[in-house]
């Protein structure tokens, strides 16, 4: 999914999956009005509350979240079309009945279209019992494949073990995935590892972006990109809850892990401390506090002691500027060619569309 040209909307190139929660709803909020359309986030709820309600309707308008409910229980709160918000249902293909027929109305009754969410390391029966699974809700949902994306979501992927393991697993079904029409196909993994409690602190600590990595190795697939942002894959992990200041900033090839514990002085100070560390640092970008809008409010802090803020700012901002750093690297020049997104209702840059039908899949 490519930016349009000849006065047409642009279409997303960048396909993130945020947790429902405070600091990544402020980060979308505050996209300009150029860079929203070009996202197309999928947020995994896995509590109601009025508050992140609020925020959802305050997001800007080029902004459409696809969102996950697959955590919460049957009711009111599970069925997306009762929100009164613009939103995309996702769908997982072990969905009950009732919970495809809701989503199905979620779908018909804003975007006309839904993210279908297959997880390499649960939904493994074999292509053609993938086949029956997706058929399964196109029907329930009174959907067609034309109007749903893909997203095959590889979890937790954080060593070369770990890639090697993946890489396989995706490409068996990227070529499954080739048997249908999809909107789009989008390969998801999380880098972040599910604890950041051993790693040393009041120095920045460098880790490979071993999800960045992995979907380099498909580019020959031509499969859009997608990842869990600064969180972690694992539900449950504890990166969220570590009370230290800690900010996750991405670069290129690497996350580099900023947790400052340094005992005297007020948390304030600290905290000013640990910024002044990160833009005085050689990947604080060139733009600086342009660059988005959590690097401005991380320039603040360094300069001008503007309070620490709290682990949902923290989230926040360094959230802000993962978005505005993966936005940049997947539009540079040549990106197509590397592997990146595609215009929708087409299967990569140089394969044209699908096949459709019975004929699909007879061939597959």
């Amino acid at each position: 999914m490519v930016p349009a040209h000849d006065g047409r909307a642009a279409e997303p190139v960048y396909q993130p999956v945020l947790v429902g929660r405070r600091g990544a709803l402020e980060a979308l909020a505050h996209l300009d009005d150029a860079t929203a359309p070009l996202l197309a986030p999928v947020l995994d709820v896995h509590a109601f509350d009025p508050y992140t309600m609020d925020l959802l309707g305050r997001l800007p308008a080029g902004l459409l979240p696809a969102v996950d409910v697959s955590a919460l229980p049957d009711g009111p709160e599970s069925e997306l079309v009762r929100w009164g918000v613009p939103l995309v249902p996702v769908i997982g293909l072990a969905e009950h009945h009732r919970r495809l027929v809701a989503h199905g109305a979620a779908a018909r009754a804003y975007a006309r279209r839904a993210v279908v969410r297959l997880r390499t390391g649960q939904d493994r029966a074999g292509p053609d019992a993938t086949t029956g699974a997706v058929e399964r809700v196109w029907r329930l949902a009174r959907l067609v494949p034309e109007q749903c994306d893909l997203l095959i979501d590889a979890g937790d992927v954080c060593c070369p073990a770990d890639v090697r393991l993946a890489e396989p697993r995706i490409r068996r079904l990227a070529d499954w995935s080739r048997r249908h029409a999809w909107r789009s196909v989008t390969v998801l993994a999380g880098g972040i590892p599910p604890t950041l409690a051993r790693l040393p602190t009041d120095e920045p600590v460098r880790l490979d972006r071993f999800d960045w990595r992995l979907w380099q190795r498909l580019s020959d697939l031509g499969v859009g990109y997608g990842d869990y942002g600064v969180d972690c894959a694992v539900p449950g992990s504890d990166g969220p809850a570590d009370r230290l200041p800690t900010l996750r900033y991405a670069t290129d090839d690497a996350w580099w892990i900023y947790r400052w514990s340094r005992r005297g002085g007020r948390g304030d100070e600290r905290f000013a401390d640990l910024c002044r560390t990160l833009v005085s640092a050689p990947h604080w970008p060139a733009a600086g506090a342009g660059f988005s809008w959590g690097d401005h409010e991380i320039l603040r802090r360094a300069r001008h002691g503007a309070g620490a803020g709290s682990p949902a700012n923290w989230l926040a901002w360094s959230t802000s500027h993962h978005l505005a750093h993966v936005l940049a690297a997947l539009r540079r020049p040549g990106w197509e060619q590397r592997g990146g997104p595609w215009p929708a209702g087409q299967y990569g840059p140089e394969r044209g569309r699908h096949p459709r039908g019975g004929a699909a899949r007879r061939a597959g």
